[in-house]
């Protein structure tokens, strides 16, 4: 299909989804020999100088870097040749992707030719854009940022911030919102695994992936849920399918029969927000066969008791009814699962966007645990995450609810990271608004998150828990077609006295907002014109090296945080101990800041130099173990994967497989984390006959401070200088990293040895329990499986029962999911404008079965309008097939640059304009948000279609 535009509209022709490359230049405005000529002018001017032809002999320089888009991180060599980034090859000795590229990895070059970037700040005045100067940038943001400051407050500034960002350049992002004064800081985490990291943290203490994509090449069975790697994680499928060939059963659970289903064992489909029906249908048979792991239940877990409870109320015909699943599949799945392990399970955004996800996560752990698969090689919880570093800008603290490495906003977390800092308690909150603010203190209150900002900026003052609203936005690194309710989105743009949008490319935060005046759009790097680490899903830190130097007049992230910093008098605190040459920060000294800060997760054993010596040679470290054999690496885990444990001196390996307690903790092993006391009503939480090997405490033990070093008689294990530090701190706080050395040379890990817990009490729902969806085409159920009453999260008022009430099923009968394809990723801004991926897939498009088709007189490749219940209406291709069943449609979440039928293109400023553009799914996604974490719920609303 071909794809025409006008300055005011998109035409669609009737028939047809595909486009052959031919077509695609021709009406790209490019033919085969332009497209080399755009090429060759995009080398120039990644020169920034003038044009020029580079002789073939000229000598290669080869730079060792990692692919920007998900977080499999594979390993690119990327050739420059006169400072021009001339070709690149997979890195085929790197131990993730061993040569393996994905379409968006084999084309992360064209970043190089920058064609779509942004090339200097503008700014949007009197409806027009306008080159500015980085200097008149600066002050004119940081001018508005001071004025609202001082009439508004601190919180009237939103931080969005990105996962995109290196480790270093989140970590500063987080302190510059800290020492600003303000929590309203957050990034993609919110939208994506927010309910992972909720869910899996309180079952058993970390929040992260527990083993690696390349560990499931020794798992029995591998059962995904709502994921699917072969689109969303391509290189991952290598690891999956040589875990395939060694014998494993793998189970694919997806309202959709998508292209991992296509090499399942087992193929299940599910009603869309039915997850937790399903796991309590697998743990009925499990139970009822006695086919559970006792001893390490007995051992290891607390509270499987009240799943038991739970788990009775989901017998077959009940789970067959709610999610839709045969009693003789259930029974074939739980029984694969039994027979077939040690098993894994992977699970995506499938499960954790909905009102209810930090409840789908938390069952889909307790599963593991029933089953004995944690803490074992082939085992575990595989969470693959969505951007390059989305893992790392987590844990990095951008979050509305924590400091870096997830220190919480309590007064002891701020001490710590003002120890860390070298700066008073005292000042930092002086930083923030004084006073409550309904009954909240904003420093020591959760902030609004990323999926709610628009509300922050909207809600009736006297209605949300600060001082006043969001009155301006930085958007750094992400962009707002990720978020859902379109039309609120856009009104909230508008709304704001200032949007600032800090990227390589425009983004949707610049070009959706109908104001003439007010956004400022600043050019960022991108991670191959800097250097820093990386943290990859299986927590593997990577560092990167610079391909070329910044396009045009665009500054790494770092410095334009410092040029911010410095303009609002704060960068003699934000940089006390980092160096800055002339305007940029230099990165290693980020490094190392945090190296002295982060021992809740350990990121402090992973100093510059033994990343990069990782980096150096990841050719002798093995694909299937991920550790090196010989060389200079010997012993150590490829990455030095989180927790690795004290200094960077102790030389710790770093933990490929968490919770594994074969292993002493000197080299990787590690217990269940104490995280949640010593007892619980009345009952000891600690684990009972397990603990590490080589542990010298054979017992549950709790976290170690201080106090227990001396109960225990090992306080003159520490130096002098440890001990003065310690005094009074624990294995989080104590800055010399003393006490986490004992606990480690007498085998014991530093946060303790406990069991997982199976109930939450701290959350509204203390097990998981089933609750049908806001939006929900099964009325009949709503009694049942009610949602929760409305009430206050995140500083603002949230909408639950209001909502599920009303019965939207009538005029809208269709489930409406989203999801990913392999050519795009994330909002797609990037990808969209890289010309070898935009012609892959030319057209927003959503799948409807033929029955629905049918029914509704549409053909394949009409064009149709998608329908919201809130009222929004996008016109997309229709893509007639059965992946999707009679009820359900499917939409991919990349496209932006048309609204509610209405071309951006004019919008965006000259020469920015993605190749491909289309409606943005979440125009039409509805509201609906996580109780504990405010996750958007895109994988369970409602829809109608109609011929366009």
């Amino acid at each position: 299909m071909r794809l025409t535009r006008t300055s005011d509209k998109v035409s669609l022709p009737k028939s047809g989804l595909g486009l052959n490359r031919r077509q695609f230049l021709k009406t790209a405005g490019l033919s085969a020999g332009g497209i080399a000529a755009a090429s060759m002018l995009g080398t120039a001017m990644m020169r920034k100088a003038h044009a020029e032809f580079i002789p073939h002999d000229t000598p290669i320089e080869v730079k060792k870097t990692i692919c920007t888009h998900c977080a499999v991180g594979c390993g690119i060599y990327a050739h420059v040749q006169n400072g021009v980034w001339t070709d690149q090859e997979p890195a085929f000795d790197h131990p993730f992707n061993s040569g393996g590229h994905c379409a968006k990895g084999a084309a992360v070059r064209e970043v190089g030719h920058g064609d779509r970037r942004l090339k200097y700040p503008m700014k949007k005045e009197g409806g027009k854009w306008k080159r500015i100067s980085w200097e008149q940038a600066i002050n004119e943001v940081g001018n508005k940022a001071l004025e609202i400051r001082e009439q508004s407050g601190p919180d009237s500034i939103f931080f969005m911030g990105s996962a995109k960002f290196s480790n270093e350049q989140a970590y500063l992002y987080r302190k510059l919102a800290a020492l600003w004064g303000t929590n309203n800081v957050d990034h993609s985490a919110r939208i994506c695994h927010s309910t992972t990291v909720a869910g899996v943290a309180n079952t058993w203490g970390y929040g992260a992936q527990s083993n690696s994509i390349n560990d499931m090449r020794n798992a029995k069975s591998m059962i995904f849920v709502g994921a699917n790697p072969c689109e969303a994680h391509p290189v991952a499928m290598q690891h999956i399918l040589i875990g395939k060939e060694r014998g494993a059963k793998i189970i694919v659970v997806d309202p959709r029969f998508t292209h991992t289903a296509a090499k399942s064992d087992e193929y299940v489909h599910i009603r869309p927000g039915t997850d937790i029906p399903f796991i309590y249908g697998l743990l009925w048979h499990i139970f009822e066969n006695g086919w559970e792991d006792k001893q390490f239940v007995e051992e290891r877990v607390y509270g499987m008791e009240l799943i038991r409870d739970e788990v009775k109320k989901f017998p077959p015909d009940v789970v067959e009814n709610i999610a839709g699943v045969t009693k003789e599949q259930m029974f074939r799945v739980a029984k694969i699962l039994a027979d077939y392990r040690p098993g894994t399970i992977v699970w995506c955004m499938g499960g954790t966007q909905h009102h209810m996800g930090n409840s789908n996560t938390r069952a889909y752990c307790i599963l593991q645990l029933a089953l004995g698969n944690m803490g074992v090689p082939g085992g575990g919880t595989n969470i693959f995450r969505g951007h390059d570093n989305v893992q790392g800008a987590t844990d990095f603290g951008l979050l509305f609810d924590n400091l870096p490495g997830y220190y919480g906003l309590t007064s002891g977390a701020w001490e710590h990271w003002g120890a860390v800092w070298g700066l008073e308690y005292a000042w930092m909150k002086s930083r923030f608004d004084q006073g409550t603010y309904l009954g909240q203190e904003p420093m020591h209150s959760t902030g609004i998150p990323c999926s709610r900002w628009q509300d922050g900026v909207l809600e009736p003052k006297d209605k949300i828990a600060q001082r006043d609203n969001i009155r301006m936005a930085f958007f750094w690194g992400q962009s707002v077609n990720t978020e859902t309710r379109g039309p609120t989105v856009r009104k909230a743009l508008d709304a704001m006295d200032m949007v600032v949008v800090v990227d390589p490319f425009p983004t949707m935060a610049g070009v959706m907002p109908e104001r003439s005046d007010g956004v400022y759009l600043l050019p960022a790097a991108t991670q191959f014109e800097t250097y820093g680490s990386v943290s990859a899903t299986n927590r593997s830190i990577q560092w990167r090296s610079k391909v070329i130097e910044p396009l045009f007049e665009c500054k790494p992230d770092h410095e334009i945080i410092y040029l911010l910093a410095k303009h609002w008098g704060i960068d003699a605190q934000m940089f006390k101990n980092i160096k800055v040459n002339g305007s940029e920060p230099l990165v290693e000294d980020i490094t190392r800041e945090f190296n002295r800060g982060m021992w809740t997760i350990g990121y402090t054993g992973q100093s510059p130099e033994r990343l990069k010596l990782h980096q150096e040679n990841w050719g002798e470290f093995s694909a299937d173990s991920l550790q090196a054999a010989g060389g200079p690496c010997a012993g150590e885990t490829y990455g030095l994967p989180w927790p690795c444990w004290g200094t960077p001196e102790m030389k710790h390996p770093g933990t490929q497989i968490l919770y594994r307690t074969d292993l002493e903790v000197r080299n990787g092993g590690g217990t269940f984390r104490a995280r949640f006391g010593v007892e619980h009503e009345g009952k000891s939480i600690l684990a009972v006959d397990s603990w590490s090997k080589g542990s010298a405490i054979e017992d549950g033990y709790p976290e170690f401070t201080d106090a227990m070093l001396k109960q225990l008689g090992w306080w003159n294990q520490l130096t002098p200088a440890e001990q003065s530090a310690a005094e009074g701190k624990n294995w989080k706080t104590d800055l010399s990293g003393g006490i986490q050395r004992v606990a480690i040379a007498n085998g014991c890990t530093p946060y303790g040895n406990a069991k997982a817990r199976c109930t939450v009490w701290t959350f509204p729902d203390k097990i998981p329990i089933h609750r049908e969806p806001l939006y929900t085409p099964r009325r009949d159920l709503v009694p049942l499986y009610p949602t929760y009453a409305d009430q206050y999260v995140a500083r603002l008022p949230t909408l639950y029962e209001s909502i599920q009430k009303q019965d939207f099923a009538k005029g809208f009968p269709l489930v409406l999911t989203t999801g990913r394809i392999v050519e795009y990723e994330g909002g797609g801004e990037e990808t969209r404008s890289n010309p070898w991926l935009a012609q892959l897939q030319q057209e927003m498009y959503i799948e409807l079965n033929p029955k629905d088709a049918q029914d509704r007189g549409i053909r394949d490749g009409d064009k149709v309008k998608v329908h919201s219940p809130e009222g929004a209406i996008i016109e997309v291709a229709a893509m007639v097939t059965p992946r999707v069943i009679p009820g359900e449609t499917f939409m991919p979440f990349h496209f932006a640059g048309v609204f509610e039928s209405k071309s951006l293109a004019k919008d965006y400023p000259e020469g920015t304009e993605p190749y491909v553009i289309g409606e943005s799914a979440n125009t039409a996604m509805t509201y609906g948000y996580d109780v504990v974490t405010q996750m958007q719920e895109t994988k369970a609303t409602l829809c109608q279609i109609s011929r366009a």
